[in-house]
């Protein structure tokens, strides 16, 4: 009978190991049945699980193998694998495979233990840990560095909704936010993402802004807010917010434009995923005015939004045609991924407001972004400690990968 070893071996990286090491298992026939390796600071940690066919003496290969990996000055380990064990090793790989990223602007020993105890209390086993994010030099953390650990999970969750609770207790209480994810075909190839514009794509609401050079943003904002919170319809918002804003001034809308400023990682996202041939869109409760101002300044490819009525060079307090609600967000995001004969898992949609979460729902990956509470707790996902291109570490992309990367 066939002889199963596990060969672990640890020690500073050097040029060549892996092609001598490999030889001298050759030279017994040795089969590899699993191999993974992991670098941590120039320092190797390689992992063989080897088969010494029947015929041959597992002693010598052992000595040749530990010999020649103590002239080289690494450490070594085998431990022999039973035959039933191996079964079970293998039986696991039926097991449900989820992700589980955890991003923010560093990540700690703390925030990793505590996942670690739900991940465990779920019934799940980590299989594979793996940086996103560059390398960070030291003493330079802030508003804009990033941290990204990706956490590769066997099995199914106990308890699902327990999961959810526990994470989301985490990121409030260590700042640090924690995706689930399903590792499916359609995570690695996603080919459309879909903005929000207001509060997501840009840091202002613009109808507060114009509400504002009218002289009535008090009145404006408090309606806002109670439409992002929910409370009230988002159609019915929109035209009260939009008739307090009858004889606006035309030109007001360019002044308005020159002002906004766009969210943190809005640029990199976009860059990113057009050089990989992403489709993108702003599907926006706000107003097409705006969100073709920002087309030509990203090069998006798609923009859906409200149009104000002018007249005479005013605003007439009124908006045309079907306003973009919650439901027809949805309907635009299905409808540009048909144009485009793409598969709504391969969607990526993010939004901030309770209007979005027909879309986010809707979208193979619906990222809640920056969002209110009670919109976080009905998306699937979200982000909250990190700019837009966090979204790059929930699609698996390392900053390494992007046209920008510096690791």
């Amino acid at each position: 009978m066939s002889e199963i070893i596990l060969i672990n071996v640890s020690g500073e990286d050097q040029p060549g190991l892996t092609s001598s090491l490999m030889g001298i298992l050759a030279e017994y026939d040795v089969g590899v049945l699993d191999i993974g390796q992991a670098m941590i600071h120039d320092t190797l940690s390689l992992g063989i699980l080897v088969e010494v066919p029947a015929e041959k003496d597992v002693s010598p290969v052992l000595k040749d193998v530990l010999f020649h990996l103590h002239d080289a000055g690494m450490q070594v380990r085998f431990t022999p694998i039973t035959q039933e064990r191996y079964h079970n090793w293998v039986r696991g790989a039926g097991k449900p495979r989820h992700i589980i990223t955890l991003l923010g602007r560093s990540v700690t020993a703390e925030q990793m233990a505590r996942i670690a105890e739900v991940i465990t209390a779920q019934g799940l086993n980590i299989e594979d840990v793996v940086r996103l994010s560059g390398r960070r030099p030291l003493h330079r953390e802030g508003e804009r560095s990033r941290a990204c650990v990706e956490l590769t999970v066997r099995g199914q969750p106990v308890d699902p909704d327990t999961m959810k609770r526990d994470f989301m207790e985490i990121s409030k209480a260590l700042d640090v936010d924690i995706s689930f994810q399903e590792d499916n075909v359609y995570r690695r190839n996603r080919r459309m993402v879909a903005f929000d514009m207001d509060s997501t794509l840009i840091q202002q609401e613009v109808i507060d802004e114009m509400a504002k050079a009218a002289g009535v943003g008090k009145e404006c904002a408090r309606v806002t807010e109670q439409a992002m919170h929910g409370e009230i319809d988002f159609c019915e918002s929109l035209r009260r917010r939009v008739a307090l804003l009858e004889g606006l001034p035309q030109e007001t809308l360019q002044q308005v434009a020159e002002r906004l400023t766009l969210t943190e990682g809005a640029e990199r996202l976009v860059r990113t995923v057009k050089s990989f041939g992403y489709v993108t869109a702003i599907i926006s409760g706000g107003f097409t005015y705006f969100g073709q101002h920002l087309q030509r300044q990203l090069g998006i490819d798609y923009v859906y939004a409200n149009d104000l009525e002018i007249c005479d060079g005013y605003l007439t307090g009124r908006v045309t045609g079907e306003i973009v609600d919650g439901r027809r967000k949805a309907e635009l995001l299905r409808t540009i991924a048909e144009q485009e004969g793409l598969a709504l898992e391969q969607v990526i949609a993010i939004g901030d407001g309770a209007n979005d979460l027909p879309m986010l729902r809707l979208a193979g990956l619906g990222i809640a972004f920056r969002a209110k509470p009670v919109v976080q707790e009905s998306a699937r996902q979200s982000i909250s400690t990190l700019g837009l291109d966090g979204t790059l570490y929930l699609m698996g992309i390392k900053d390494a990968d992007t046209p920008d990367s510096v690791d």
